[in-house]
């Protein structure tokens, strides 16, 4: 049996402020594995480090602790020109990040795929007038049939953002800022299943119960 796709090991990233005290002012703690192609949904508030997260796993942003491997891959130990081989990640208008690293190319490994095998789309801009958001579906569906694994990060602010994850999204991800200041996730296997958590309720307002009661 092959690596996991993806597993997210004991994942921590702090930022400080302060030339003494040396604050923390954002920590992201993460831990998550998955096996096989999925469509992945995620959620979660402005600042909660939802982008911080794509950001680590694809090697954009080196973490303070833990480790992201990608088909058994250490993420950060591949060279930077070749990590969209293993990550890639779009950014809102489909834009791919890039990849920089102090370290020398030639010292780190190389990635051994020729193509992506994880693909994270981060707030992807969604047409509705257009039949567009059909293609993104088929789209979606057509990486996770190759054997990719996809996560489509959404902040819902209509119904539609609703019907459109609970009809591609096979497992969900919610990224909660919780009371000690940290970020974490919550994972749940329907989107009903997720909306039963009393934070993501009180994210989602009045779009809770659409959510509570959608079929995949």
């Amino acid at each position: 049996m092959g690596a996991p796709l993806l597993q997210v090991q004991g994942l921590r990233k702090e930022y400080r402020r302060g030339r003494w005290s040396r604050e923390v002012t954002f920590r992201l703690e993460a831990d998550l594995s998955v096996e096989q192609p999925q469509i992945i949904g995620v959620m979660g508030a402005n600042g909660a480090g939802k982008t911080t997260l794509f950001e680590l796993i694809t090697g954009g942003n080196r973490p303070t602790a833990g480790q992201v491997r990608v088909a058994g891959r250490d993420i950060h130990a591949v060279r930077p020109g070749e990590r969209d081989r293993l990550a890639m990640h779009y950014h809102q208008s489909y834009q791919v990040r890039d990849h920089r690293s102090l370290k020398p190319g030639f010292l780190m490994q190389r990635a051994h795929s020729t193509r992506a095998l994880v693909h994270l789309f981060d707030e992807p801009q969604f047409n509705t007038q257009d039949g567009y958001i059909g293609f993104m579906l088929d789209f979606f569906r057509r990486l996770r049939g190759e054997g990719r694994l996809v996560f489509v990060c959404l902040h819902p602010n209509e119904p539609v953002h609703i019907d459109l994850l609970a009809e591609v999204c096979e497992r969900f991800v919610f990224v909660q800022r919780d009371e000690d200041g940290t970020s974490r996730l919550r994972l749940a296997d329907s989107l009903p299943a997720l909306a039963a958590d009393p934070s993501v309720q009180r994210y989602l307002g009045a779009l809770a119960e659409r959510a509570a009661r959608a079929a995949g």
